[in-house]
């Protein structure tokens, strides 16, 4: 049911279809239609609170409100273009619903801060959902380093060889950077648990309306203290896209290493079929698509965070139509990073791992050679003049095709005296690993440390 637009009646014409189309919101804003009435209801009932509206014309709205709430609920509900917006596609609703009375509603408040109060409540009950899902795949996470804590592999800076780490070390670093995620995330939330309902347009209100009381209806902690910037700030918004860019960064890092470490080069780990696909034309491949979508994904959720901070770069106080643009980033990144989450949390719980494979790497490369280095200073040789010793070393063996285990106690002797039959324990990766106990380090005993203080901190 189209209405005459709320602000037409000092228009003397109308604009185009092709300028209404371009002005509406409502073929995306309706996906805040719940938090649009939920918004509705609060400021009805302060205002019969207040006693600005009569009990009677306050109740015959809140009966209409929530027979727009149950139709809602049960799919009934049907928006039309001509209405521009979901706040006056409600309203017209609602006045198909209990008549001319429905107009009172809009007392006291403007759709700058109806729009803003939406979105508040609309970002609002998504955080909890989004920590949720990091949390899961958290816990995934630890119960993989938990069975792979003594699993050796190698660890690399510049792709290349480094040193020798425990897989379940690797894993926990990402529980770490998953962590500082949902820290950022609950952090959101005080910039989100906000009421700018009552700002109305960008001056406030002449009626004696109660700000509390309508944040309190909304369990909102507190009110926005100054009206411009109630109904021109999208902080919270912005913090919500930056934070879900930073998570969708994590995960397409792992992801871009469960791509590398399925493949046949390295054959560390096998995806389960559930999270493959094949190729319509090389019967034997199986490609990892799922981690190659979330790693492609990462863009769209950074795009929705640098389309924002262009919109706002340039608006002066206090609302301007650029605003419209702030909805459908934040619509497309919860859709984005939530099932992002669950299925990285799918495809790690149920990814194999090759631990023999992985195991095999260290043994044939260099990776022990800071374990060779050490143990020399250990001795007495300045570290440096060590460094350089082992780098020689490293160039020989690869020259004759020797590893550092391969090197006979003759030959480490004319290099010191000092050297005995105890180097080739030190340069077991096991051993390598094991010997790294310092805090936050790879050894086993640091890892389950970690694994411990992780499990203690999903209690929460």
């Amino acid at each position: 049911m189209p209405i005459k637009r709320m602000w037409g009646g000092r228009f003397e014409e109308s604009g185009s279809d092709l300028v209404n189309k371009f002005g509406a919101s409502i073929t995306f804003d309706q996906e805040m239609a719940q938090e649009d009435i939920q918004g509705s209801l609060a400021h009805v009932k302060m205002l019969k609170a207040t006693k600005i509206l009569d009990a009677a014309d306050a109740d015959a709205i809140i009966k209409g409100l929530e027979t727009l709430d149950e139709k809602l609920k049960q799919g009934k509900l049907s928006f039309n273009i001509e209405n521009e917006d979901i706040h006056m596609n409600i309203e017209a609703l609602l006045t198909a619903e209990i008549g001319p009375v429905a107009g009172k509603l809009h007392t006291g408040r403007s759709r700058n801060d109806q729009v803003a109060t939406d979105l508040h409540l609309y970002v609002k009950e998504r955080l909890p959902q989004v920590i949720a899902a990091i949390k899961k795949l958290q816990q995934v996470l630890v119960d993989k380093a938990s069975d792979n804590v003594e699993t050796i592999m190698p660890g690399y800076t510049h792709m290349q060889h480094a040193q020798p780490i425990s897989y379940g070390h690797y894993l926990m670093a990402y529980f770490q950077m998953l962590q500082r995620d949902a820290e950022r995330f609950k952090f959101n939330m005080q910039h989100t648990d906000v009421s700018p309902l009552g700002a109305a347009a960008l001056a406030g209100t002449t009626f004696p309306i109660d700000r509390q009381l309508s944040a309190k209806y909304l369990g909102f902690s507190d009110i926005y203290h100054n009206s411009l910037d109630a109904v021109s700030d999208r902080d919270f918004v912005l913090e919500f896209l930056s934070n879900a860019s930073i998570l969708m960064m994590h995960l397409s890092r792992m992801c871009e290493e469960l791509i590398y470490w399925c493949s046949y080069e390295f054959g560390y780990i096998e995806l389960s079929d559930a999270y493959s696909t094949g190729s319509s034309i090389m019967p034997q491949k199986k490609n990892p698509d799922t981690a190659e979508l979330i790693r492609g994904k990462t863009g769209r959720v950074y795009g929705d965070l640098m389309g924002l901070l262009t919109t706002m770069k340039g608006l002066p106080l206090a609302y301007n139509k650029d605003m419209q643009e702030d909805k459908e980033g934040v619509f497309d990144a919860v859709k984005t990073i939530i099932p992002s989450l669950k299925i990285m949390a799918g495809m790690v719980e149920t990814l194999k791992v090759n631990q023999d494979k992985m195991e095999h790497a260290v043994h044939n490369d260099f990776s022990n050679a800071t374990e060779l280095a050490d143990y020399l200073a250990s001795k007495g040789i300045p570290f440096r003049q060590a460094h350089e010793i082992v780098g020689e070393l490293v160039l020989k063996g690869l020259k004759t095709g020797k590893n550092l285990s391969d090197i006979s106690l003759a030959e480490y002797q004319k290099i010191s005296p000092l050297i005995t039959e105890d180097v080739y324990h030190v340069l077991q990766p096991k051993v390598a690993v094991e010997r790294r106990n310092s805090a936050g380090g790879t050894g086993f005993a640091q890892v389950e440390a970690q694994i411990k203080a992780a499990k203690e901190l999903l209690k929460d």
